[in-house]
């Protein structure tokens, strides 16, 4: 075509009005117009001139021969100037006509194809992020929309279940169930104090709150909410808007509103569309008795902790994955930095949580299936929190042995020794990742014990026994330890769990699709140790759910915490909100559906269309069911009157409040003492098990229930410098539905008193059970004990200071 187009070019010069052509110009205009008679990819600079004769000049030639051109070309682009300049507009007219399509037409078409070319282009990427941009908005407003509306919900319920508005100070405080009233009487000192100085300085320095010990609330007991929640309510004024219940139980249903709000986008992200995350929030609300303690214990450190660890999860699982813009990733880095920092500093758990949390990331950094950068991110946002939490809390020693740290120097270290660790063939591979396994394990191992030893932390042998007797490789006759066993955070889950699952059809559907992924991700770990690089740029047609890196973290996140709650069925509030979360992403992801046609070979139907079309209509038709079947019952929650009332309790804590001075000292079981501490008072013990010295103190309250004589308790008590002590008919005359697991058989066990014969256990001692001798009212237990008050369920005697011998 450029051929063509020059030969035309000098067709019409030859037929130019005059009838003359200068022989120059033509040549000039055939060399210039017509560049494709070059070889191609050749410069025109660098080629060789051609003498008239048509033989190829030499080098010396070639600067003569280009200065003589340009000197010609000069002289006539002059002559031309000074000819244009005389000539008139309607005789250069015609060459103006010849001229342009030599130079301009081509670059007037080539401009023309690239605007045609490139403004579809760009009103379809205008569209397309248009598209975005609603798509984000309203998966935003549906996701705050969830959190709102279960935040109003729980309000809704709670006020139903406890006739909250309607209550006095006492019975208020009596709803915080299981020991948890003691963090919110903490709240309510901060706010009585003169000043947040004052208030906070007390705390740091509390000799109040157990018997001969001063401590520090504040790091012992975790009192990080209440602190900023009452700053929070006295920079905000709300004194005169709110009272400081309403405020605190508010603060607690918005963090579970943003603890909704994360478990939505996590589900989004997997899976890109936003009805996942609303199928996830459906599951979630329903299961609400496996997911969350909320209903009955507002103030406990879980239903703080636990909405930060979600946003810790959604901001990991944006960073985790490969789609993701570099703005969007700094954000998710910045959010998991800070929520990984209050997680630490909320709950005195945490960092166990967070070491099963890296050691899933460990296992995905081994196999090669996510970034080496991304890791190296991870492990500072690990270290970081973990020494800001270790300033923060005083430099508490806890921090420095906990298992996290450990982990995280072990596989610094190892990973430096063996940087080639992701190379080479198969097998050399896998002996390569067993041997990394064995260095981190060890060093880990090592280093932990070591540190244990140096700063001499007891509470490592007491968790070494406690998991020796749960697995079955030892016994022991301590008593707290038995007891923990016995709690049922610490059994194993019953069938009813399962059984709830399935019939909010969240089990089943949970296993489909982790059965798809995990072989997915199976598939995906062999290609990696076989050499294969990872691929970022997949599409729908490959099929390939188990490459997304940060899939592969929930399907071993949902696996390892579901083996840890088939031993421990507390650790359920830490499995079922994610497995709702991924039963949520996968039903709901076309991605999935795809791998699934693609390893079944699918050819009668487009497999991409039926994928598009399943991932919209399964979870279409699983949200209707739930909707028929479980929406009459939420709105049944929320419209029937409940009732919680305890009229022994409140008839005790009146009676604490009126008569018992306010340097007394109580004993009782830790979930008593709870309430007991509610109300101001000093107690022996707190219900805390963090704690290995306070938790043991404990120990000595419980001996009222077992077979010892009056002298052996009192001595007991005195010891604690206690007061009072209280004695529960529920524990005296505790039938307990576990057999051995009741109060009084493993205080008899602990003290040696109980013998087994032919496969039965009978009791014996030359006492009688201490919690029935004291309520005869006869020598010696009335020489030592005087009863002040009684009703149906607590008994409380009056330590004396000055023993009376009376017979």
């Amino acid at each position: 075509m450029a051929e063509l187009r020059c030969r035309k070019l000098v067709g019409e010069k030859e037929d130019h009005p005059n009838g003359e052509v200068d022989t120059q110009q033509q040549h000039t205009a055939n060399s210039d117009s017509c560049p494709e008679e070059d070889e191609p990819g050749s410069d025109s600079t660098a080629s060789p001139d051609l003498d008239p004769d048509g033989d190829v000049e030499d080098g010396d030639g070639d600067d003569d021969g280009d200065t003589a051109l340009e000197s010609e070309m000069a002289q006539e682009s002059d002559t031309d100037r000074i000819e244009s300049d005389a000539v008139p507009e309607s005789e250069t007219g015609v060459e103006d006509k010849v001229d342009t399509p030599t130079h301009g037409s081509e670059e007037e078409e080539n401009e023309k194809e690239k605007e045609s070319v490139t403004s579809p282009k760009r009103r379809i990427s205008r569209s397309v992020i248009f598209q975005r941009v609603v798509k984000v908005f309203f998966g935003c407003l549906a996701a705050v929309t969830c959190g709102m509306m279960y935040a109003v919900y729980l309000s809704t319920y709670h006020e139903r279940k406890f006739w909250f508005s309607t209550r006095q100070d006492v019975e208020r405080e009596m709803t915080f169930q299981g020991g948890s009233a003691m963090y919110y009487y903490y709240y309510k000192y901060m706010l009585s104090a003169p000043s947040f100085e004052k208030g906070l300085y007390d705390l740091l320095h509390d000799n109040k709150s157990v018997s001969g010990e001063t401590i520090n609330a504040v790091d012992q007991l975790s009192l990080y909410p209440e602190v900023i929640t009452s700053l929070l309510y006295r920079l905000t004024r709300s004194q005169d808007v709110i009272e400081p219940v309403y405020f605190y139980i508010g603060v607690v249903f918005g963090l579970q509103a943003v603890y909704v709000t994360a478990l939505f986008i996590s589900s989004w992200i997997m899976s890109g569309t936003w009805v996942a995350g609303m199928l996830a929030v459906a599951w979630y609300i329903i299961n609400r008795s496996d997911t969350t303690k909320v209903d009955y214990a507002i103030p406990l450190r879980e239903n703080w902790a636990l909405p930060y660890f979600s946003c810790q999860v959604a901001a990991l699982t944006g960073f985790l994955s490969n789609n993701i813009s570099s703005t969007a990733e700094m954000f998710c880095y910045l959010l998991m930095s800070v929520t990984t920092f209050t997680f630490l500093a909320v709950w005195e758990h945490s960092h166990y949580v967070l070491f099963i949390q890296a050691l899933i990331l460990f296992l995905l950094d081994c196999f090669d299936l996510v970034q080496p950068r991304k890791m190296a991110d991870i492990h500072k946002v690990y270290l970081s929190s973990l020494l800001l939490a270790y300033l923060l809390q005083n430099q508490k020693d806890d921090l420095l042995t906990c298992p996290l740290l450990s982990l995280l120097t072990a596989s610094l270290l190892a990973r430096y020794f063996q940087k080639n660790m992701k190379m080479g063939p198969l097998v050399a591979r896998v002996m390569k990742i067993l041997l990394h396994f064995y260095l981190v394990f060890t060093t880990a191992i090592t280093s932990n014990y070591v540190l244990k030893k140096i700063l001499q932390v007891s509470e490592s042998d007491f968790t070494l026994k406690f998991l020796q007797v749960k697995f079955g490789l030892n016994t022991t006759r301590d008593f707290m330890t038995n007891l923990l066993l016995c709690q049922e955070a610490f059994l194993s889950p019953t069938q009813e769990l399962f059984l709830r699952l399935t019939q909010a059809s969240v089990l089943p559907f949970y296993l489909l699709v982790l059965l798809v992924c995990l072989l997915s991700t199976l598939h995906t770990i062999y290609r990696r140790l076989s050499g294969e690089p990872m691929r970022r740029d997949l599409r729908l047609e490959d099929g390939r759910i188990g490459e997304q890196p940060e899939v592969i973290y929930h399907v071993f996140h949902t696996l390892i915490f579901g083996a840890l709650t088939m031993v421990f069925e507390g650790l359920k509030f830490l499995w079922t909100p994610y497995v709702c979360v991924f039963t949520a992403f996968g039903v709901c992801s076309p991605e999935l559906w795809m791998t699934v046609f693609k390893w079944l070979r699918l050819r009668s139907v487009h497999p991409v269309v039926l994928a598009l079309i399943l991932s919209t209509a399964v979870p279409t038709i699983i949200g209707f069911s739930l909707w028929r079947e479980y929406f009459p019952r939420v709105l049944s929650e929320l419209s029937e009157l409940q009732e919680f009332y305890d009229s022994d309790m409140v008839e005790l804590l009146n009676w604490m409040r009126s008569q018992v001075p306010s340097a007394a000292v109580f004993a009782a079981s830790p979930q008593l003492l709870g309430m007991v501490r509610g109300s101001g008072l000093t107690v022996t013990s707190l219900p805390l098990y963090a704690d290995f010295s306070l938790f043991r103190r404990s120990e000595s309250a419980y001996q009222v229930y077992g077979m010892r004589s009056a002298d052996e308790v009192y001595k007991l008590l005195s010891t604690q410098k206690s007061s009072y002590v209280i004695v529960e008919e529920s524990l005296c005359n505790e039938l307990g539905p576990v057999k051995g697991c009741r109060v009084k058989d493993l205080m008899d066990y602990a003290n040696g008193h109980l013998v087994y014969d032919k496969g039965e256990a009978y009791t014996y001692s030359k006492y009688g059970r201490f919690c029935h001798e004291i309520k005869m009212n006869y020598s010696p237990y009335t020489n030592y004990f005087t009863r002040v008050f009684w009703n149906r369920s607590y008994h409380v005697y009056k330590v004396n200071s000055v023993i009376s011998f009376q017979y």
